[in-house]
């Protein structure tokens, strides 16, 4: 089976059971799920929803970091998936698992993947405030 299960940039609302299936693998004695959502305020200012966009190159640059991420740890199975559009305080917007032998690796492995996910894969995150000012954060600034 492939390690790297579950890779998608979506319009549609994530799943946690979707990508815990995905990456569910009887080798593994760790597994880390990390949950990226919508929080209410960024540097002091109340944000009242958010919209994210993404590059046509952006899942095959999620693509490229999840193989790196294989290639530096010792995961049985990988799954990233994140949402494009318009979202409001407390949805999911991102979503990133690992699956390893060891718990450890696990951490290190998720780590890795959201860190370079934020830092190289071209998704655009446009805040609005709640005193009608907005502006655009993301990847590859």
């Amino acid at each position: 089976m492939e390690t790297i299960r579950l890779l998608e940039i979506r319009d549609a609302p994530l799943s946690v059971d979707e990508v815990l299936a995905a990456i569910g693998d009887d080798s593994a004695g760790g597994t880390t799920l990390f949950i990226g959502t919508v929080r209410n305020h960024d540097h002091g200012k109340p944000v009242t929803r958010l919209s994210y966009s993404a590059h046509p190159s952006a899942e095959a640059e999620l693509r490229r970091v999840a193989e790196k991420v294989v290639a530096d740890f010792p995961v049985t199975a990988l799954a990233a998936v994140h949402r494009i559009g318009d979202l409001e305080i407390g949805d999911i917007a991102v979503i990133v698992a690992a699956s390893c032998a060891h718990r450890e690796e696990a951490f290190a492995a998720s780590r890795q993947l959201i860190d370079d996910l934020k830092r190289e894969v071209p998704i655009w995150k446009h805040q609005l405030f709640a005193d009608g000012t907005s502006e655009w954060v993301g990847a590859c600034d």
